[in-house]
């Protein structure tokens, strides 16, 4: 099974084309979905938060108020950096259970849908293709406006926030232009999924994790006889 890292930024329309994807049977690996659920309440990830930001970061119910802490962490870096350190290390030890789940079922390859890719790069090592959704800089800030109910002050902050899209675009293997119309976009995804489906890296990789096992079978067999003997 080989890996696919999706991306984008901010509004650029990452969960739209991760959508389409997972729509035409792709495996989806969703980063913000684990992020969620690594900071439950009673786990240790919420526990860290809690006794970093205070008890003002918290609903009446207890759970984690993500606006708030959300716009605490857009106004300072450090902070932001702060909860990255808290929150990635649980969030990828989450995510490579579900990659070890579908290795088992026999997929062929697995999207991790990942918005800070490109930033952290503690996956892109493991990565045979990645993928970024982009648009132009005024459809981004123009859709979070919208989509957030922000001034364009606080939108151009959660913006100026992450790498820009154009960096990221430069990074990637494949771009998703997501600056037009639906229809268009769903066209590109259909073609990157059909690079995907007709690859055989998946062939290579179990063909060295067969290799790899075979080899450490044959090595404890040997060393069972020579201790029998």
């Amino acid at each position: 099974m080989f890996l696919v890292g999706l991306t984008g930024g901010i509004s650029s329309g990452k969960s739209t084309v991760s959508a389409m994807l997972r729509e035409l049977g792709c495996p989806i690996i969703d980063a913000d979905l684990v992020a969620r659920r690594v900071v439950e309440r009673g786990s240790a990830a919420y526990r860290r938060i809690v006794r970093h930001f205070g008890p003002e970061v918290l609903l009446e119910s207890g759970e984690i108020d993500r606006e708030k802490l959300g716009h605490i962490i857009f106004a300072d870096a450090e902070k932001r950096k702060l909860l990255n350190s808290i929150t990635h290390p649980e969030i990828h030890k989450a995510m490579l259970k579900q990659i070890v789940f579908y290795f088992l079922r026999g997929y062929r390859y697995v999207v991790l849908d990942v918005p800070l890719l490109f930033e952290t790069r503690r996956l892109t090592q493991f990565l045979h293709h990645t993928v970024v959704v982009y648009c132009d800089p005024a459809t981004q800030l123009s859709r979070l406006m919208q989509r957030n109910g922000l001034d364009q002050e606080q939108a151009g902050q959660r913006v100026a926030a992450q790498m820009p899209l154009n960096e990221k675009r430069g990074l990637a293997k494949h771009v998703i232009e997501n600056s037009g119309g639906r229809e268009d976009t769903h066209r590109q995804v259909l073609r990157l999924h059909t690079k995907l489906e007709d690859s055989m890296e998946f062939l290579l990789v179990r063909v060295v994790a067969m290799a790899t096992a075979a080899g450490l079978g044959g090595a404890l067999l040997y060393a069972a006889k020579l201790l029998a003997s």
